[in-house]
C-alpha cells in the first residue's frame, strides 16, 4: 500500500513537472486586482525585457474573472513603452461569454480564466526593457469581480 502511493506521488510529480515546461514562453505574469474592484486609476504593470528582439512572438493577455462578472466582455486600454522612450497605446475587447452568457475561459468552479490574443507573430522593434500597462475602459468604475490580469510573450509558432 505504502509503495503504491509513493508510485503515485512520484507519477503526479513528473506529471506536474512535464506539463510545467513550456519553451515557448518568453514572459508570463498576472497581477491580483483587488476585491474592491478594478478602478480606472489602478493601472496594472508589466517590464519585461527583451534580449532577442529578431525572435517573432505572440502577445496574449490573461484575465481572470468570477463568475458574478455582469458583463460579457471586458475592455482593456493597453499602453506599451518602448525602450527607447516611444509609446504606444491599443483598446483591445476581450470577449469572456458567448451570447448565450456561458462562460469561454476554462473553469474552476466559479472562476473562469481566459487568454486573450493581442498581437500574433510580430518581432520586437528593439532589445531592452518593455514596459506594458493595462488598465480597465469598461463603463463602470469599479469593475466588480476581474480577479487577475496579466501578459504572455510566447515565441510565434
Amino acid at each position: 500500500m505504502k509503495r503504491t502511493f509513493y508510485f503515485s506521488a512520484v507519477i503526479l510529480l513528473c506529471s506536474i513537472f512535464w506539463v510545467s515546461c513550456d519553451d515557448s514562453g518568453i514572459f508570463e505574469e498576472n497581477k491580483s486586482i483587488p476585491e474592491t474592484g478594478w478602478d480606472t486609476s489602478n493601472v496594472v504593470s508589466f517590464n519585461v525585457d527583451i534580449k532577442d528582439p529578431s525572435t517573432p512572438a505572440s502577445f496574449y493577455i490573461n484575465v481572470r474573472n468570477a463568475d458574478g462578472y455582469p458583463y460579457s466582455n471586458l475592455f482593456l486600454f493597453i499602453k506599451t513603452k518602448f525602450p527607447n522612450g516611444k509609446q504606444s497605446v491599443d483598446t483591445l475587447e476581450c470577449t469572456l461569454a458567448d451570447e448565450n452568457g456561458k462562460w469561454i475561459g476554462k473553469g474552476l468552479g466559479d472562476i473562469y480564466d481566459n487568454r486573450i490574443p493581442f498581437k500574433r507573430n510580430v518581432r520586437f522593434p528593439m532589445a531592452g526593457t518593455y514596459i506594458f500597462e493595462l488598465s480597465q475602459g469598461m463603463r463602470i468604475n469599479p469593475l466588480p469581480l476581474i480577479m487577475d490580469v496579466g501578459v504572455r510573450i510566447e515565441k510565434a509558432e
